[in-house]
């Protein structure tokens, strides 16, 4: 008998079951659109899980959430998601008074706990001068307007010779600033977030001010606060010898005599060399030199060469 060959019949795959708790494609869209939205773009699965049940929503399990997303390669860091604006580092120079200000808002400790006072305060970075200053209490974008447009009188600011500094606050970013800047031909500029050495001089005048003997650790009132200032700015700007300009005066570098201050300082450094020079082994010393200009950020070497 012949024998006959047959060819295997090709098993033909049985279609694949869907589980009975898989999400149809329109629940999954919905997931997926809820996880990629900006509000939680930012977020972790967990965390968007979390916040909706606290809205009384579900849409998933946080597993699911996972799951879906490393579907779509989706699990990756998901902060890179979400583009957050990018900060400049300012970059200021200043080599004459009334070229760049920084100003800022500090408190005071009121009578009680709880309580306090607000000082605006406005220092020229070149010469250190407290150009302005105010006590109030409360912090308002209103105040700020007011100082700022007073202090620009006062020292006759022309348009488009000054810039004015600030950190990222809510009175230094306010609209009634913004628009009295650009009115007066006033240049703006702001710290990064959360970089507390881009508004340095403010931070360290304000130190120099709290770090004093005399200052109080509450002021009694509004008027105490006020008359402390007053006395405490009249000897900063007129007593004060600071070690970064020199040891002058913040009011003899702002007002141009701090040439002659240096000069009257050689003379006596001079005499003193003329009588004793043994004291200074036979060299004749020098006053400090004044300075020559003050930065915020200035560039690094690299960007200088480039």
């Amino acid at each position: 008998a012949r024998r006959v060959c047959t060819l295997p019949v090709p098993a033909v795959a049985a279609p694949a079951r869907r589980p009975p708790l898989a999400l149809s494609e329109l629940e999954r869209r919905v997931v997926l659109d809820v996880l990629n939205s900006p509000r939680f773009a930012n977020c972790a699965p967990a965390a968007i899980h979390a916040q909706l049940l606290d809205e009384g929503r579900y849409v998933a399990s946080v597993s699911t959430m996972y799951r879906l997303l490393q579907g779509c390669a989706a699990v990756r860091e998901r902060r890179d998601q979400l583009r957050h604006p990018e900060y400049a580092k300012p970059e200021l120079l200043a080599v004459v008074p009334n070229q760049v200000w920084s100003w800022d808002i500090t408190k005071l400790k009121g009578p009680v706990r709880g309580t306090c006072f607000h000082l605006y305060v406005i220092l020229d970075i070149f010469s250190r001068y407290v150009v302005g200053w105010m006590a109030a209490e409360q912090e308002s974008a209103e105040l700020a307007e007011q100082l700022i447009a007073d202090t620009a009188a006062k020292e006759d600011i022309m348009p488009g010779t000054l810039t004015l500094h600030a950190d990222r606050g809510s009175s230094m970013r306010s609209k009634p600033v913004a628009t009295l800047l650009s009115d007066l031909g006033i240049a703006k500029s702001h710290s990064r977030p959360y970089v507390s050495d881009d508004n340095p001089y403010s931070e360290a005048q304000f130190k120099t001010m709290k770090y004093q003997p005399g200052f109080p650790a509450r002021f009694g009132s509004l008027a105490d606060a006020r008359a402390h200032c007053a006395s405490f700015f009249t000897w900063y700007n007129q007593q004060h010898r600071h070690s970064g300009i020199g040891m002058m005066t913040p009011e003899s570098v702002h007002t141009g005599r701090a040439a002659e201050v240096r000069k009257q300082r050689q003379a006596t450094l001079a005499d003193a060399f003329q009588r004793t020079p043994n004291r200074f082994k036979h060299r004749m010393p020098q006053a400090q030199k004044l300075p020559t200009a003050a930065w915020i950020n200035p560039p690094t070497t690299e960007k200088k060469a480039a």
